[in-house]
């Protein structure tokens, strides 16, 4: 990643105010980008969003992803040269809750602003950020590679199978990467996105956060479930060198990408809830929930060897030392301390270990 290549690039990104599109916002602005934002709403009180003053230094607009008409007049109007699109329902709890406004935010958000973009022909590069969950599983105890069936059990899970089919449809139907003009289109896959600042419903991290400030007992769900546990500015990393390969090699790097941590780092539900344990020094009081819960996939990892391989990128801070970074940023939310200063500075210090 080259920080003088980002300065005073225009940057459109869907989805700032949530947890990812935040913490994305912050470090584009950091290097130098003129970013504007484009999202529904704040999603959560609080939020890392509005509790490090994100917006403050941005162009930040509240609107509607499935509204075409919104979409097309920010292009119109901003002329962005490269986009980042990750506004979407996110949750896969709220999925079975409200299919029908998930598939419509997440399959039609994606039309949407890639019909936006083929009809004003402004952007140059497009990253749509899907979901380790677009893959069909089985199950099988195997890391998920790029070439492997998009799928979904769940109305998340298929909307961001779906996202995917789009994109690859937009991009040979439309995006042609032989031509001079085109516009290059990537998909990004990560898995369970990490960092303080999470307050989203029915996630791990933020349910240990409040179960620990608040006193009360946490219930997990299946403590014995195995995901990847990555540090978010992992895959930020991974999406922001992918952009900038794009952008002067359109042929070689539009297509789908994987940034997951090493196989190594697949940690357990129980395994996260006793490391906050020890490294907040607090005893969390942990119940088993029992209910017939929504369904849920008991393993997924993937492979990230394509984007080592070709965008020299790895994952950097391993599951142990992100929790670490974790606790420290909502110690010091707890304290009424300045939480832009705070993610400011962890993005330095990732950088910092970016060079070594």
């Amino acid at each position: 990643m080259s920080p003088s290549f980002w300065k005073n690039k225009k940057i459109l990104l869907t989805g700032h105010t949530g947890f990812k599109g935040s913490w994305l916002s912050l470090w584009l602005q950091k290097i130098g980008a003129n970013v504007i934002g484009f999202s529904k709403d704040v999603p959560t009180e609080p939020s890392h969003f509005e509790v490090s003053h994100v917006g403050d230094e941005m162009e930040s607009i509240i609107g509607d992803i499935r509204n075409y008409e919104e979409i097309e007049k920010i292009f119109l109007k901003f002329e962005p040269e490269i986009v980042f699109h990750l506004a979407a329902q996110s949750i896969v709890h709220n999925s079975y809750q409200d299919p029908k406004a998930t598939f419509a935010t997440n399959v039609m958000g994606t039309v949407n602003l890639l019909e936006a973009s083929r009809k004003t022909n402004i952007p140059k590069v497009i990253i749509n950020v899907t979901s380790d969950k677009c893959y069909k599983n089985t199950n099988e105890k195997k890391l998920f590679v790029e070439t492997d069936p998009v799928g979904g059990f769940d109305p998340y899970s298929s909307s961001k199978g779906c996202s995917e089919l789009i994109t690859d449809s937009f991009r040979n139907s439309f995006f042609n990467s032989d031509k001079k003009n085109s516009i290059g289109l990537a998909s990004v896959r990560a898995g369970n996105v990490i960092a303080g600042g999470d307050w989203s419903q029915y996630r791990l991290i933020p349910d240990i956060i409040r179960s620990i400030t608040s006193k009360q007992e946490i219930k997990i769900r299946n403590p014995n479930h195995v995901r990847h546990w990555q540090y978010v500015l992992d895959p930020l990393h991974g999406y922001l060198i992918l952009a900038e390969k794009i952008w002067n090699d359109k042929v070689n790097f539009s297509s789908g990408w994987n940034f997951g941590p090493t196989s190594d780092e697949g940690k357990t539900v129980s395994w996260i809830v006793d490391k906050f344990n020890q490294l907040w020094n607090n005893k969390l009081i942990v119940k088993i929930d029992e209910q017939n819960f929504n369904h849920e996939s008991g393993y997924l990892m993937l492979n990230s060897e394509k984007a080592k391989n070709q965008l020299q990128w790895k994952s950097i801070v391993d599951t142990e030392n992100a929790i670490r970074l974790i606790v420290d940023w909502h110690k010091e939310f707890i304290q009424n301390k300045d939480m832009k200063k705070k993610s400011l500075e962890q993005i330095e210090n990732f950088e910092r270990m970016i060079l070594k």
